[in-house]
């Protein structure tokens, strides 16, 4: 189904991956994004990542959940860390084995203050070319995400290095948050612009100022109605997926409460 409700599993950060996803299904919700957290705990269950990542494939498919989007290591720093390629693989090894087709990347402009943005991008396409030659052939695509940082903030800027890449296998993945943050474009401006390209979302609002990762119509001013227009106008087919870390900081039952909610705001958007 396009447009499918989702939400980030890390909303129940704090229970293990199985948890989490079975907590997400009781309250009526069939699909999610795998948060980097829930990665990282499976990436450390065994030296055989393949073997993990198809067990809990049997589970997701038993509990009837549909996990098609991941979040990979939120913390690689694909210039800076000389491991963190060889880690971003071995994720990527673990989500495929779990029928992750869509996987979410951050590019490295961390800690890079004396360098061009043209320099970042030179480094960042390197690294982003060795993971390409990674997944050749393979039913993956990696999604750049658009952050706040210098280097990473607008859509042109991402299609500029995925272009440089050479891969089709290379996408976008839209943070409404965090262009409400820099505003390089309106959100139906990079949708449009990223077009066909757009293969993940990441639903969050904010006040503009800081990356708060709330449910929409709250103090948030994000145009959520321009986002469902401007995505229904792409053809997005992928998950609308709420990343609303904002949201869980309260007692689990009240996390509980709040996704009934949240189901609304979705029902209220898709009409």
């Amino acid at each position: 189904m396009a447009m499918e409700f989702s939400v980030w599993s890390a909303y129940y950060a704090d229970l293990s991956p199985e948890e989490a996803f079975a907590r997400l299904k009781a309250h009526g919700i069939n699909a999610s994004e795998m948060g980097t957290n829930h990665g990282q705990m499976l990436a450390e269950r065994d030296e055989d990542v393949q073997k993990t990542g198809a067990a809990f494939k049997a589970y997701l498919e038993e509990l009837g959940m549909k996990v098609t989007q991941g979040h990979l290591w939120l913390q690689a720093r694909i210039v800076s860390n000389p491991e963190a390629v060889d880690i971003i693989k071995r994720w990527i090894n673990l989500y495929e084995a779990i029928g992750i087709q869509n996987m979410v990347l951050h590019m490295d402009v961390y800690n890079m203050e004396e360098k061009s943005v043209e320099e970042m991008h030179d480094l960042n396409v390197v690294k982003l070319k060795e993971i390409a030659a990674h997944i050749k052939g393979r039913d993956i695509f990696i999604c750049l995400e658009n952050l706040f940082r210098r280097g990473s903030e607008h859509v042109c800027q991402l299609l500029e290095i995925i272009d440089r890449v050479g891969s089709d296998q290379f996408a976008v993945t839209l943070d409404t948050g965090h262009l409400n943050m820099v505003r390089t474009t309106s959100q139906r401006e990079f949708i449009l612009t990223a077009g066909k390209k757009l293969r993940a979302i990441h639903i969050a609002d904010n006040e503009g100022d800081r990356d708060q990762h709330l449910i929409p119509f709250g103090r948030g001013n994000v145009d959520f109605k321009e986002v469902v227009a401007a995505l229904r106008e792409v053809g997005y087919e992928g998950l609308f997926n709420f990343e609303i870390p904002g949201e869980a900081r309260c007692p689990l039952e009240m996390r509980d409460a709040k996704l009934s909610y949240i189901a609304e705001i979705y029902r209220y958007l898709m009409a």
